[in-house]
């Protein structure tokens, strides 16, 4: 009979769970920063929440510009940032925003596009189906770029201030968990 021997236990498969739960919230909030900073600031529409207009009408590239430069003021400043993350992360929100600005106009053509396809008298499958698959190619490479923008944003920040931004996000989303 062998003697008994402690070894220390390997967590636990909730506990696992809890920690990738974490990461993937941190990962999933530093893509819903840089989303919020790039795509935001290639809407349109009015008034879309964020107070002043900064959303309506056409988004040109000085507007973006000034509308990017204060979401990421705010975002710093939820997490007691210091000047230099402000500037690189307006930086990395700039480029992000540059970026995406002309994939904003052909996913609006899209629309424009689905709609004509919409009105003819016929049904073109084949044309919707094309419209969808490029459509879909146009959200996959915004979805690719967000998340080079998150990723970028993320490392600007410091675990304490990624966790701290997840939680206020998180609270204003009024999600638990």
């Amino acid at each position: 009979m062998e003697p008994h021997v402690n070894t220390p236990a390997s967590p636990s498969p909730r506990g696992f769970r809890r920690i990738l739960s974490r990461r993937w919230r941190v990962a999933g909030l530093a893509a819903a920063v840089a989303g919020a900073l790039a795509l935001g600031a290639c809407s349109h529409g009015p008034h879309r929440g964020w107070g002043d207009g900064a959303m309506s009408g056409q988004m040109d590239p000085e507007r973006a510009a000034r509308f990017t430069e204060k979401m990421a003021d705010r975002i710093v400043s939820a997490v007691d940032g210091t000047p230099e993350q402000k500037q690189r992360i307006a930086t990395i929100a700039q480029a992000a925003t540059t970026d995406l600005m002309p994939m904003r106009e052909k996913l609006r053509d899209g629309r424009r596009r689905s709609m004509e396809l919409l009105r003819a008298p016929t049904i073109d499958r084949g044309a919707i189906e094309t419209l969808r698959v490029e459509q879909i190619a146009l959200a996959d490479g915004a979805s690719k770029r967000l998340a080079q923008a998150m990723a970028d944003t993320a490392e600007v920040l410091t675990p304490e201030q990624r966790v701290k931004l997840a939680d206020r996000m998180q609270r204003r989303m009024g999600r638990g968990s």
